[in-house]
């Protein structure tokens, strides 16, 4: 524990705890707007729909090029009814 010696020190301790005390609650405050921006960013209407047109196109495209490289090609009814007389 800390021993003054005069009442300046006190009152400089006290001023430096106040100003201290000020900064924490400001940088409580920032944080609390970011983290608003960053939930109304992200949970924006806009943003949802981009991020689902987004994940539908991606998976698409992946499915094609999946496709494209294997070399799957459709079964068409028709030849299937064909293999089926002989």
């Amino acid at each position: 524990m800390k021993r003054y010696t005069t009442f300046d020190e006190i009152d400089r301790d006290l001023k430096y705890l106040r100003l201290k005390s000020q900064i924490d609650l400001e940088e409580v405050k920032l944080g609390l707007n970011e983290s608003k921006q960053t939930i109304s960013e992200t949970f924006s209407p806009i943003n949802m729909i981009a991020g689902t047109v987004g994940a539908i196109i991606k998976k698409a495209f992946v499915l094609k090029v999946v496709d494209k490289l294997i070399g799957i090609k459709p079964v068409k009814k028709k030849d299937y009814e064909d293999d089926e007389h002989l």
